[in-house]
């Protein structure tokens, strides 16, 4: 084990999710509770893409056009922002009623989320060129799984805080407004924007 490179692949990974569409996906599911369930689904997803980075990342990119990851990536943010906005126009007790889901429940949603907006990602990237450049997956691995679950926690956190600030119904349709514009993005870029 390699601690000087575990520890100079933590920063780069964890400034590189920060603003990620991942971390803020998290914050939105822990606002509507069960926040150690989101952040364990999401640690689980974080976890199987690190894995795939460090292993076998850069041949999927090589085989999949960017295009084609950007087309997809454009769908599911449609998809997701037509959800939040339909779930912003209930009535907020059946809001707050339906996400008293279980925890099991909720940590799958999140993996879910997490996995397939993961796919593509710069920290996915990322991971597979550190993987690659210090010839340590291992040391990679560690180092991108630390700064992934410490984002992940600092959503899940800032997603509790939320929810006391704020009604859920207005929190979803922020958050389909933001999904819209990532999908709106994702598509230009897949175009060829």
């Amino acid at each position: 084990m390699a601690p000087s490179i575990i520890v100079a692949v933590f920063p780069i990974v964890f400034i590189g999710e920060l603003p990620d569409k991942t971390m803020f996906a998290s914050l939105v599911m822990a606002s509507n509770g069960r926040p150690l369930s989101v952040w364990l689904g999401a640690a689980a997803a974080f976890l199987a893409h690190v894995l795939i980075a460090v292993t076998i990342g850069v041949a999927i990119f090589r085989l999949l056009p960017t295009r084609v990851v950007d087309g997809v990536v454009a769908v599911l943010f449609l998809g997701g922002a037509i959800l939040a906005f339909r779930e912003g126009t209930h009535d907020e007790s059946a809001l707050v009623a339906k996400e008293e889901a279980s925890h099991q429940r909720v940590a799958i949603t999140a993996f879910v989320v997490i996995f397939i907006a993961e796919w593509g990602d710069l920290t996915q990237i990322l991971t597979a060129n550190l993987a690659a450049h210090y010839h340590s997956a291992l040391n990679v691995a560690i180092g991108a799984v630390l700064a992934l679950w410490t984002v992940a926690a600092l959503a899940v956190i800032s997603g509790q805080r939320l929810l006391r600030r704020l009604p859920i119904a207005g929190v979803r349709r922020v958050t389909g407004v933001v999904l819209l514009g990532l999908a709106g993005y994702s598509a230009w870029i897949a175009i060829g924007g």
